[in-house]
């Protein structure tokens, strides 16, 4: 299994606070936020190589932050060559990016380099290992109204996802998409079709798309999580990561 860290965004909405510092290198307590991805990232068993997927701007930066980094990750940083919020590829374009010049031929675990969250990876590859078949963590809010506008939304049958909304006004269920997913290796072909239809930026265009064409489950979990999108967002976040 092997991993990949989707870092290639550039966080517009926290401007001026990410104009030249990439979300991902942002300090949250003691840690930027995807030390934290790290540190979770060491506890799954079997992972033997974790990507980071970036832009060109923030390229540099990423680079000289790994030189300090402690570790047992083997990392390696990647350049998909986007230079603005224009031009980017896309969380469904980088992945289709690393996958096709790493050349992975492995289940692929990936993980949003903006999200913070309190369950277990570990937990969560036990499940994708049970199911054998791809699959989403979701965060449960119990209300569906606070998904409104805001998060993907998943609908199930079992745990088996048979639709995907995108930030829908009415959502059909309380399940927020939290982008942290576990790829089966078939799967991931898949990302060429969407790339070549022009769905390549939202992540739940290809969960969408494997509750159709594949098979694709629901990890759910109540523990903490946090999309940190918004000041809001970072601010909930430091309540919790001191």
């Amino acid at each position: 299994m092997q991993a990949l860290i989707l870092a290639a965004g550039y966080a517009t909405r926290l401007y001026p606070l990410t104009e030249n510092t990439p979300k991902p290198l942002l300090k949250v307590g003691n840690k930027t936020i995807i030390e934290y991805i790290l540190v979770e990232l060491e506890k799954v068993p079997g992972l033997n190589q974790v990507y980071i997927v970036t832009n060109d701007k923030f390229y540099p930066d990423f680079m000289e932050w790994s030189k300090n980094i402690k570790t047992s990750c083997k990392l390696k940083i990647l350049n998909d060559g986007t230079l603005s919020n224009e031009d980017r590829l896309g969380a469904i374009g980088d992945i289709h990016f690393t996958v096709q010049q790493e050349k992975i031929n492995d289940d692929l675990l990936v993980i949003a380099g903006d999200n913070l969250f309190g369950f277990s990876l570990s937990h969560f590859l036990d499940f994708f290992k049970n199911k054998n078949a791809s699959v989403v963590a979701f965060h449960d809010l119990k209300d569906p109204q606070k998904l409104k506008g805001k998060y993907g939304v998943g609908i199930l049958q079992g745990s088996k996802i048979i639709d995907f909304e995108e930030k829908p006004l009415q959502p059909k269920s309380s399940l927020a998409s939290t982008a942290c997913y576990l790829f089966k290796k078939g799967d991931l072909p898949r990302t060429k079709i969407l790339v070549a239809m022009g769905k390549a930026d939202a992540p739940g265009n290809l969960i969408k798309y494997l509750a159709q064409d594949s098979e694709v489950h629901a990890f759910i979990f109540e523990e903490h999580w946090f999309d940190v999108g918004t000041f809001e967002s970072l601010e909930e976040a430091k309540k919790v990561y001191k």
